[in-house]
């Protein structure tokens, strides 16, 4: 990291959004690709400018094409939602398996989730449940209940009535709200005992 890149970055930690903003406006003049990011944040946020999806947009897109993971997963999230661009779920599943591949959770289980429903690619309860997995077993609490929904239905994988409450139960115990509500639900029934 540069001295002036790490100066931008303590700005935006110290919540000097305005100085951040220049100096990351300056880096991104140099093509540096995670300054990008940082203004697409800056823009998306309206901190130290208006707030601007579009704008946001843009500059996460500039980040996301030369391989910034988080601008990758915020670029798929934008797509999805059809904030500051328009929605393609295609093109939001494209993004999500980029930054899959460079090891972001969230995307796994966002991209599992549109296999899952078919949005913007083929339905496919097998890789829903592969990539589901690998969400849950990396810790997130949504990948986490929707695997325990897809043991519970038998979607992609053997049904398994236990495997569905034990990763419930995880989901729960991280404050997965759902996930929650149906561990209550289970005890307050008399199906399961904590």
């Amino acid at each position: 990291m540069t001295q002036k890149a790490q100066e931008a970055y303590n700005h935006l930690v110290n919540k000097e959004y305005d100085k951040a903003f220049v100096l990351y406006s300056e880096l991104a003049a140099q093509n540096d690709p995670v300054a990008h990011y940082y203004l697409g944040y800056l823009y998306f946020r309206g901190f130290g400018v208006t707030q601007d999806s579009q704008k946001a947009f843009a500059h996460y897109l500039e980040a996301a094409t030369r391989e910034v993971p988080l601008a990758q997963f915020d670029v798929a999230l934008m797509l999805e939602n059809g904030e500051g661009c328009d929605q393609n779920f295609s093109e939001a599943a494209f993004w999500y398996e980029e930054a899959a591949k460079r090891g972001n959770v969230e995307a796994f289980n966002n991209l599992a989730a549109m296999f899952k429903e078919g949005r913007g690619v083929h339905q496919d309860y097998q890789k829903a449940f592969i990539l589901f997995k690998k969400a849950a077993i990396a810790g997130n609490a949504s990948a986490q209940f929707n695997l325990g929904a897809l043991y519970d239905l038998g979607l992609g994988c053997e049904e398994d009535k236990e495997k569905a409450i034990e990763w419930c139960r995880k989901a729960a115990y991280q404050g997965h709200q759902k996930a929650k509500d149906i561990i209550m639900r289970m005890q307050n029934e008399g199906k399961i005992v904590f």
